[in-house]
């Protein structure tokens, strides 16, 4: 039996976590998403801490950026500068298409960078999209 992909999903947004977690339950391939609301909790969960002491390693990382607590960039620098998590694949999913932080995260080793639509159809297009690449396409390892 095929193991489902296990995402990761790091967004304060609930309505975006919302769509993002509907959108995938549509999807092809068999995936569970795990959702954190923050950058704190999101290392909590990665480091199987406290709440998310039975949490499993994820197969891929969607990381908004501008989070509480924790913000998405210390995020991202925290799990690539860890050996046993910098080989996960983090997509940064965020509202910011600043010049700035898409040069920082990908200097971070981001795997990828992707700026949310604001309007409802763009931002399926976007989830499908990766779908499409990251769930259908890439080897994750």
């Amino acid at each position: 039996m095929i193991q489902p992909i296990r995402i990761l999903l790091v967004e304060d947004n609930s309505a975006d976590a919302r769509l993002v977690m509907e959108v995938f339950k549509d999807f092809k391939i068999k995936n569970k998403i795990y959702h954190t609301k923050d950058g704190v909790e999101a290392i909590a969960f990665l480091y199987k801490n406290e709440k998310y002491k039975d949490a499993p390693r994820p197969d891929i990382i969607l990381l908004d950026l501008n989070l509480p607590k924790k913000d998405g960039r210390e995020v991202l620098k925290e799990i690539k500068e860890d050996p046993n998590l910098k080989s996960i694949p983090v997509v940064i999913l965020t509202t910011s298409n600043s010049e700035d932080d898409i040069l920082k995260t990908y200097s971070n080793y981001a795997n990828c960078y992707i700026t949310k639509p604001v309007d409802f159809e763009p931002f399926v297009n976007v989830l499908k999209s990766i779908e499409k690449f990251w769930l259908n396409m890439v080897k994750l390892p």
